[in-house]
């Protein structure tokens, strides 16, 4: 059985839970935490960061969200559209993956990271220039979002989007200004593989450094 290293707090485990899910595919979850050692060994030898998710199959072990969905897609749910076989569709939706992870993921990342390094006194100038970021992100999409218009299924977009604009959205709220995107966020919350993962995350909410807002 397919086996997934990761935590259901952090987003990037999402991506990969949310592929699982829709997919209905046998995993076992292993959490990686202070309380299993050996699972956080098999993290640290996978890849030269030692960040997970990772994957294994059969000794095999896959790093990176959007590799890991590229390894479902291929080989253990070839009937879902997790990534499109014809290269010209597939190419858009990879680079949609890289958007959520580069424009929505990294600056919300960012804040969060300036909670971690000082708690007390983040630098709010850096704080301030990755919120300009999310802004730029979130017109760029409101404009996309015209022409992608929401979906039940579950693509590699949707296991990128769902994640990012879920803690994107706790970090800098999405205004009235952008309709579209705050309307498909919670169109993509409400997907049941995304729904899970909300749940399951539920009780790590307390340490979410900026503090988690009371909603969602």
């Amino acid at each position: 059985m397919l086996a997934l290293y990761g935590h259901p707090f952090s987003s990037y485990t999402w991506k990969a839970l949310i592929a699982l899910y829709a997919g209905e595919t046998p995993f076992e979850f292993r959490i990686v935490d202070g309380d299993h050692p050996d699972h956080v060994a098999v993290v640290k030898s996978a890849g030269p960061a030692g960040k997970f998710p990772v994957l294994e199959d059969e000794g095999n072990l896959i790093f990176e969200a959007t590799t890991i969905i590229e390894y479902l897609a291929m080989h253990h749910a070839p009937e879902q559209i997790l990534v499109p076989h014809d290269p010209d569709p597939a190419i858009g939706m990879r680079m949609l993956d890289r958007v959520f992870d580069n424009y929505v993921m990294g600056p919300m990342q960012a804040i969060v990271d300036e909670y971690i390094r000082n708690p007390d006194a983040p630098d709010q100038t850096r704080i301030d220039e990755a919120k300009e970021r999310l802004t730029a992100s979130y017109r760029w999409l409101e404009g996309w979002l015209e022409y992608y218009p929401p979906v039940d299924h579950v693509t590699l977009i949707e296991c990128a989007a769902a994640p990012s604009l879920f803690y994107a959205d706790w970090v800098h709220p999405i205004g009235e200004e952008f309709p579209l995107l705050a309307r498909w966020r919670a169109h993509l919350l409400n997907l049941p593989a995304v729904a899970r993962c909300v749940e399951d995350a539920r009780p790590y909410r307390k340490y979410f450094p900026p503090g988690a807002p009371d909603r969602d």
